[in-house]
């Protein structure tokens, strides 16, 4: 087991966000991570727990001892009892790192009010054997004065040349060529053996606070809450000048800042809102109330989600409050959290910290895991996707994510103007090669394909032409003509519009004769599969044995080692035979496949019950691919582990279709959507 323990060279440094980032980077190398913050710093008003240890069990779903509180650690240390403040410190660590490949230790941060903190940091480092990282920020110095100051708070842990001090992290690094620069004036980092660890840019929309925490911080009133809990204040806009010299800051993530009696402002506003801006909000200074008639014409845009906040500051003390808020990303936060995370992961050297930690225990993909790879194999493919509902605002963005990244070349089915409206009002910048298509103008070139592929149905051309004012099922056309390589919908449609144009027009694939599906659950611990929960009602045996196998190769195809579980709680002889004759005919074509059962879910999911229930089953405890008896059964069981685990999932994921077909939750978020479009293009590259 190995101990990180990151020390912050002073204040602000970033030291939650590279923990955070640290324990991300050290999943993705299929490490089991603990983590450890064993005194408690709070920041002025906190009065929740302590920020970095619950960010962590929010963002990673860790459960990290509750560090000590800091008054405990001061009265401790003046009485002397250092040495049993280490042995309670030494006991946290043990905990948190039960079961675990690697610990991250976060350490003190020196303030005014802990002049101590640095000789604490080196006591805790030697008591847990820890490899020491500093963690650091360019300040108002030059390179030479931040390589001495580096060098200074190395020599606090025995020196740069002391094997166990590993290097710095840096963060809110400004400008492509810092690293080089700063290489080349810094002695210290030229001997190789003190690392440069990792380079954080500095990211501004990574600061950006919702509407909801900057009311709090304020003390605000909400006059309307509107989406204030989804909104983020990208940039403060101070309006003291007209109208005309005021719209074209009306951008998205904007927080207008105005006097409560400037209607012009606020109407200019309401207006920018109805034609689709996202604003971050209006906040109305100098304690006025807006009058109620003008509050009732803007009712449109206060409806569609526009935050209206007051407070009793003017307007210059509101612009100067705001600039010394509390940048810390509240503990409830999420999405900011996830977003700070993978940013500072991508940017510290994986491949070193993997060398450093060695192999794993035992390998497994994490969530986080699982979504890097889907990434970085989705890139190498260089597949086209199609989305029929191009204009929806998520799926533009998504789109312009994957094509930016690389991560698919996509095509989206919509009228170039609405996309472009879109994009303007979302503040989406569209990439280069982000293919639209108009739909009106290519949708009679596929009549008679369609004709072609369903003359066995009776399908004619006028009914073809109808049939095809349906983008997902033009999209579906342009699948199987090979003029795509996958497709992904469901943003604002029911599973079954997209599931049932494939089913139609979507050839099986070979050695295949059923399509089935599966749910990616995206598990704390693991990913796992969860099979046919979306299309076959009542598979019979062979059906079951077909979906055993596709369901196994989804696994492997991703890395997951697939070890197969046929799920059953039930007492009725019929179902249990069918289970076991298609487990009989799973291994009958895959001899080498782990699949075994009829067994109950928490037999497979959990190593305790699987020892109870199953005792010397391969599978049992520690399955990774769960396949149902039949549709309402894996409906049901899905539902409740999402619901109660708070589990993300990837799917429905279609399996066994010549191209492949994926479906989106109608809530589905930017990412989940990003996360589709890459595993559809996996999956096309699988098939050749």
């Amino acid at each position: 087991m190995h101990t990180f323990f990151i020390a912050p060279t002073g204040f602000g440094v970033g030291l939650t966000s590279t923990s955070l980032g640290l324990v991300r980077a050290l999943e993705l190398a299929g490490l089991k991570v603990g983590f450890l913050k064993p005194i408690a710093q709070p920041h002025p008003g906190d009065v929740g727990p302590e920020r970095s240890t619950e960010l962590i069990a929010r963002t990673h779903g860790l459960n990290p001892p509750k560090p000590l509180a800091l008054s405990q650690v001061e009265r401790m240390l003046a009485d002397g009892q250092l040495d049993e403040l280490l042995d309670e410190i030494v006991d946290l660590h043990q905990q948190a790192a039960q079961g675990k490949d690697v610990v991250i230790v976060e350490g003190m941060v020196p303030t005014r009010h802990a002049s101590y903190a640095a000789r604490i940091n080196f006591h805790l480092a030697k008591s847990l054997d820890a490899d020491v990282m500093l963690v650091s920020a360019p300040e108002d110095e030059t390179l030479g004065e931040l390589s001495d100051r580096l060098e200074i708070q190395a020599q606090q842990f025995g020196g740069p040349r002391d094997p166990k001090m590993l290097g710095v992290i840096l963060n809110k690094v400004q400008g492509d060529d810092f690293p080089k620069r700063l290489k080349e004036q810094s002695p210290l980092l030229r001997s190789g053996e003190f690392r440069l660890l990792g380079c954080v840019p500095w990211l501004e929309e990574l600061n950006a606070p919702r509407t909801r925490d900057v009311a709090d911080l304020l003390g605000a009133r909400i006059i309307s809450a509107g989406d204030c809990d989804q909104r983020r204040v990208q940039k403060i806009v101070v309006c003291a000048r007209t109208v005309p010299n005021t719209v074209q800051q009306l951008k998205p993530g904007v927080l207008v800042v105005t006097p409560g009696d400037r209607d012009d402002i606020i109407l200019a506003a309401s207006l920018a809102s109805m034609n689709g801006v996202p604003l971050a909000g209006l906040l109305l200074s100098s304690d006025i109330q807006p009058d109620p008639r003008t509050l009732e014409l803007c009712r449109g845009a206060l409806q569609g989600g526009l935050p209206v906040l007051g407070v009793v500051t003017g307007t210059y003390d509101t612009a100067t409050n705001l600039n010394h808020m509390n940048k810390e990303i509240p503990v409830d936060d999420r999405e900011r959290a996830e977003k700070v995370t993978e940013f500072v992961a991508r940017h510290l050297d994986l491949d070193w910290l993997r060398k450093r930690c060695g192999s794993p225990l035992e390998e497994r993909l994490s969530p986080p895991a699982f979504r890097h790879r889907l990434i970085e194999r989705a890139q190498l493919a260089g597949k086209r996707i199609v989305l029929p509902e191009g204009s929806e605002p998520r799926t533009v963005q998504a789109a312009a994510i994957c094509q930016s990244r690389g991560i698919a070349h996509c095509v989206l089915l919509a009228k170039p103007e609405d996309v472009r409206a879109v994009a303007s009002a979302q503040g989406i910048q569209l990439p280069d090669g982000l293919e639209i298509l108009d739909p009106d103008l290519i949708r009679e070139r596929y009549v008679h394909p369609m004709v072609e592929l369903r003359q066995n149905k009776g399908l004619n051309a006028p009914m073809a032409t109808a049939q095809l004012e349906d983008n997902v099922l033009l999209g579906t056309m342009m699948l199987a003509l090979d003029e795509v390589d996958g497709l992904v919908s469901g943003a604002i449609h029911p599973t079954a519009n997209t599931i049932r144009p494939a089913l139609q027009l979507i050839k099986s694939a070979p050695g295949y004769r059923l399509a089935s599906s599966v749910y990616f659950m995206l598990m704390p611990e693991q990913v796992v599969l969860f099979g046919d929960c979306a299309v076959n009602p009542e598979p019979n045996a062979s059906d079951l044995a077909e979906i055993a196998l596709q369901s196994a190769d989804s696994a492997a195809a991703l890395g997951i080692p697939p070890r197969v579980a046929m799920i059953s709680d039930a007492t009725d002889v019929g179902e249990l035979a069918k289970l076991r004759e298609a487990i009989r005919m799973a291994r009958e074509a895959r001899p080498d496949l782990l699949i075994d059962g009829p067994l109950p879910y928490d037999a497979a999911a959990f190593e305790n019950a699987g020892r109870q229930q199953a005792p010397g089953s391969p599978v049992a405890g520690r399955a990774t691919v769960f396949v149902f008896p039949n549709l309402a059964t894996g409906d049901a069981t899905y539902k409740a582990v999402q619901r109660s685990a708070q589990v993300v999932s990837v799917g429905p994921v279609l399996q066994g279709l010549r191209k492949p077909v994926n479906d989106l939750s109608r809530g589905a978020l930017v990412d989940d959507i990003v996360h589709t479009i890459a595993l559809t293009a996996i999956q096309a590259a699988s098939q050749g």
